[in-house]
């Protein structure tokens, strides 16, 4: 287990690398002078030259580079271009918002989802198991900003239950956090259903049912905690995809997260507080799958890392 730790370790580094190698590449090969667009639309050539000299655009892109990765060695990654503070600490004010979404979003998601799954493998080619998996189409073919802006017309709107945006109580997070659970309920049931029908046909199975063991004793302790490998690894994969996919979330219902602070970020050029969030993203997709393989080690005991 140490060395596979190690191992990891070492792995996450250059993941870590080349995210940060990516981000500064892309950033500054988008058009778009960062300078330029702080500036009023009348300002003099020598006033945008005067702003690149501050923020440090006037050296080539190698110096550039190194200047940059010498600051993060150091834990620095600049100011940002917009607000004149620390980028890492203007990210981390709007990281709480993000992830007590996505975080609620997955709750949903594992609580409705895997039973869902679950269920309509019991019912094999029933009206349930049809229900289940028409919803799970549906599920996926539905836009998050179409949904979104359907539950605010109704809930919000009509029926006037739920607030429409903003960020407040449990209120304020329900509509916003079923439109970033939909997709991924409907992904996570139909994975779950297959994975189940999958295992069922498994010897062990049979055998547990040759033995006298009821339906429910075969269920719940042979089919389901083998069936969730699968699904513990596209869960992982798909807080990812959370995260990514509250952007738009986060647009649709004025939610201040990472999502609305990416996409000023970035009409802004702001390069330092875009860093700063790919690092973060980075990190993120890092410690997911190594919580993601330590649990493989619950589910399955025969898996064994060395």
């Amino acid at each position: 287990m140490t060395q596979y730790l190690i191992s990891r370790l070492l792995q996450s580094l250059l993941v870590l690398v080349g995210a940060l190698v990516f981000s500064f590449i892309l950033l500054r090969v988008v058009p778009g002078d960062p300078a330029q667009l702080m500036l009023p639309e009348n300002a003099s050539p020598e006033d945008i030259e005067a702003m690149r000299r501050a923020l440090d655009l006037d050296d080539s892109l190698p110096m550039q580079f190194v200047t940059f990765v010498g600051e993060v060695a150091q834990g620095d990654f600049g100011d940002s271009y917009r607000r004149g503070t620390s980028a890492l600490s203007v990210t981390l004010d709007y990281l709480p918002a993000t992830l007590r979404l996505a975080g609620t979003a997955i709750v949903i998601t594992v609580v409705i989802a895997i039973p869902l799954g679950a269920i309509a493998a019991w019912w094999k080619d029933s009206w349930v198991d049809n229900l289940v998996s028409l919803l799970a189409l549906v599920g996926q073919s539905m836009p998050s900003f179409w949904l979104g802006i359907m539950l605010i017309l109704f809930f919000g709107v009509q029926l006037r239950l739920l607030p429409t945006s903003g960020y407040g109580d449990w209120r304020h997070l329900i509509l916003p956090a079923i439109t970033l659970a939909a997709s991924q309920i409907a992904l996570v049931a139909r994975l779950t259903r297959s994975a189940t029908l999958d295992v069922i046909r498994q010897d062990y199975v049979r055998t547990a049912r040759s033995k006298g063991l009821g339906e429910v004793a075969v269920y719940g302790g042979h089919v389901l905690r083998n069936s969730l490998i699968p699904v513990v690894t596209v869960l992982g994969l798909q807080i990812g995809n959370l995260l990514s996919g509250a952007i738009i979330t986060e647009t649709v219902f004025g939610w201040p997260g990472v999502g609305q602070l990416l996409v000023s970020s970035i009409s802004y050029r702001d390069y330092p507080v875009v860093q700063v969030m790919v690092v973060c993203s980075a990190v993120f997709f890092v410690f997911i799958t190594l919580i993601v393989d330590l649990i493989y080690l619950v589910i399955d005991p025969r898996i064994a890392y060395k």
